[in-house]
């Protein structure tokens, strides 16, 4: 039965502190935490509130000009495939340009969690792959359906018009350095000795990232979470370098589902004891059957009890909920613009590790009130877990309320 739906508690985002939850010890070595500064941890574009742009006159070598569009919150990923729906007149105006001139391309940049008109300096690059009319179906309010994939990120120079934004009478068009991670250039020839260097020399951070992952499974799998990859999962996981099923950047993805996933456990778990209590009120106070009972219901419809309930719910959800959203984000966009593909594992090998303390710790809790000592986990021997020709792990969600993530080859769909 559906109550919220997540957007009442955006109102309180922009007061919300940033909090680091999951940050390594710095007793376990001298690894800076790379969310230690907050939202301050990623680099951000100047605001462009009250900003006026210079006449262009030309742009850096190795820059374009491209339009860009600010898509919220969420972090895309390269090699993945987004819809859009446009209805926005000057989005409109955007896709008619990319069509007319041929580019069909613009870049996606994630907007600043507190401060209004400013976005990252690291965005993704669109490419339009199809594009449907529906403004009579829709009486005009949407113009377009468009499909994308992802091909690229973009290192954001400036922001060549910034007050389009509050006049809202075109796009916002930047200055960019695209950095290609479609894969296309891969099938170029390479001389074999220098592809040898390369994979050797990233080899031993690809190695670090499996085994952090391995023990993270292991932990996951003994304390029963809710939301856990399979065992099986250690053996498939993609660390190499390029856009290949056996490419990082499908863990990234697949580390960006595991973290939203677990947000919802938690958002769910956090509703329960509420969604009990609502449904006996329906029950006993509306006489209604359990095949009866409604998919939504109204706040004016509760009781007084129940609208004092709801509010303090959402107070809780608030509290606890949106730091580990944004942290989430956070944790994306950090990646994103990682330098190149050695600290893009560094990275993930951090907060996989990160995971991995926290639940360490709650281990050590369930432990120490069951008055069992709690054991080491074992070390996961390398050989068994280094490989990289099958196929991704998947998340999917069974009838119970556990989500595990399976070595199926439609993983993100």
């Amino acid at each position: 039965m559906a109550l919220f739906d997540g957007r009442a508690s955006a109102k309180f985002a922009h007061s919300m502190p940033f909090t680091r939850l999951n940050a390594v010890d710095d007793d376990d070595g001298d690894e800076e935490d790379p969310l230690g500064k907050g939202v301050d941890s990623v680099s951000w574009l100047p605001c462009v509130l009250g900003a006026k742009g210079d006449e262009i006159s030309s742009v850096k070598e190795g820059s374009e000009i491209l339009p860009l569009f600010p898509l919220g919150s969420f972090v895309y990923t390269p090699n993945t495939e987004h819809v859009l729906n446009i209805f926005e007149p000057r989005y409109r105006k955007m896709y008619t340009d990319i069509l007319m001139n041929g580019t069909k391309r613009f870049v996606v940049a994630t907007s600043h969690p507190t401060e209004q008109g400013r976005f990252a300096q690291t965005g993704v690059l669109f490419e339009l792959e199809e594009l449907k009319e529906v403004s009579e179906q829709t009486a005009d309010q949407i113009k377009y359906i468009c499909n994308h994939k992802v091909t690229g990120r973009v290192t954001i120079k400036r922001v060549l018009n910034p007050e389009a934004w509050e006049t809202r009478e075109t796009y916002l068009k930047c200055e960019g350095t695209i950095q290609d991670d479609s894969g296309k250039t891969d099938d170029k020839p390479q001389d074999e000795v220098y592809g040898s260097v390369v994979a050797a020399a990233f080899a031993k951070e690809e190695r670090e990232l499996q085994d952090a992952f391995g023990s993270l499974v292991d932990i996951q799998h003994e304390l029963e979470e809710d939301v856990r990859f399979t065992r099986a999962a250690k053996d498939t996981l993609a660390v190499k370098d390029g856009a290949g099923e056996d490419g990082l950047w499908q863990t990234i993805r697949l580390w960006q589902s595991f973290v939203n996933q677990r947000l919802l456990a938690r958002e769910n778990e956090l509703q329960r004891d509420f969604q009990e209590k609502l449904q006996d009120f329906l029950k006993k106070d509306r006489g209604l059957k359990d095949d009866e009972l409604p998919s939504a219901i109204g706040f004016q419809d509760l009781t007084p009890e129940l609208q004092q309930e709801v509010q303090e719910l959402q107070k809780r959800m608030t509290a606890e909920l949106l730091p580990l959203k944004l942290e989430a984000d956070l944790t994306m966009q950090k990646i994103l613009e990682a330098a190149d593909h050695r600290a893009r594992c560094k990275l993930l090998n951090y907060f996989m590790a990160a995971e991995t303390k926290r639940l360490e710790s709650k281990k050590s809790l369930k432990a120490m009130f069951s008055g069992v000592a709690p054991t080491a986990v074992p070390e996961i021997p390398k050989e068994e877990m280094i490989t990289t020709d099958k196929e991704l792990p998947k998340v999917e969600k069974g009838e119970t309320e556990s989500v595990t993530f399976f070595d199926e080859p439609d993983a993100f769909q």
